[in-house]
């Protein structure tokens, strides 16, 4: 679904990313951890194009298309679709309208129904235990974190990718609703069963609801390890300390 071989990235002139290749098959899910600073997100946000992340060498694959010099709306238009660790607020917006707009760029389809979307929203927000007035609303305004998280997973069932990128959708939940959204996404996987995803996260405990089937460590900008579900158990036990003494051993 995913194949991400040899990426480079820069940000202001500064090489952040030094060679990241890994690769997500369908159906799987895939974990990246690291600590603050190690190029998690910015791999995130290179890879559905934000201008201000340079992919300097490298590819990145969708279902075996080149989309790395495809402009962010190309790329979600070909199946990615990304979660973000802070979803903005967009006043004036509703939830409604936004999934419209990106349904139809999506499914290409510009005169997409309202009435359409409408129904498939209210479907899938009782599938997610969600409110189905929730819909209404202006898009995160007021949310709770909890709410934002589950919007874009909400956000993932409708526009139906074939991969996902989830940037520490953990990230400011507490152990409830942590649940529930791991809860959802398990709910999407179920309705899309060869959805790839990539779960970016510091901590291993959305993993006890979310079995990785690969597991990657990423320290200064490379992925300095790879492995099953065990190694975020090795993470969790022994922090990342531990790959980096490696890592610079092996250098050495």
């Amino acid at each position: 679904m995913l194949e991400i071989e040899d990426v480079h990235v820069a940000v202001g002139g500064a090489e952040i990313l030094r060679g990241v290749s890994l690769a997500v098959g369908e159906g799987e899910v895939h974990a990246l951890m690291g600590p603050n600073g190690s190029g998690k997100s910015t791999l995130a946000k290179a890879l559905l194009g934000d201008p201000a992340y340079t992919i300097t060498s490298g590819a990145i694959r969708v279902r075996g298309d080149d989309v790395t010099r495809l402009p962010t709306d190309e790329r979600g238009a070909r199946g990615m679709f990304l979660g973000f660790q802070h979803p903005e607020e967009i006043p004036g917006v509703s939830v409604l309208n936004f999934m419209r707009q990106a349904m139809a760029v999506r499914k290409g389809i510009p005169d997409l129904s309202v009435l359409e979307v409408r129904m498939a929203l209210i479907e899938w927000t009782k599938r997610l235990g969600m409110d189905d007035r929730f819909v209404q609303r202006y898009l995160n305004e007021g949310f709770s974190g909890g709410e934002k998280k589950r919007n874009e997973i909400l956000q993932m069932a409708m526009l139906e990718p074939d991969v996902a990128v989830l940037d520490e959708t953990d990230s400011g939940l507490d152990i409830d609703a942590l649940r529930v959204v791991a809860e959802g996404i398990e709910t999407v996987r179920a309705a899309r069963p060869t959805l790839g995803i990539l779960l970016i996260t510091h901590y291993r405990r959305i993993l006890g609801y979310l079995s990785p089937d690969r597991v990657h460590v990423l320290l200064d900008g490379r992925v300095v390890a790879s492995g099953g579900p065990e190694l975020a158990e090795r993470v969790e036990h022994d922090g990342f300390d531990v790959f980096r003494a490696a890592n610079k051993g092996q250098a050495a």
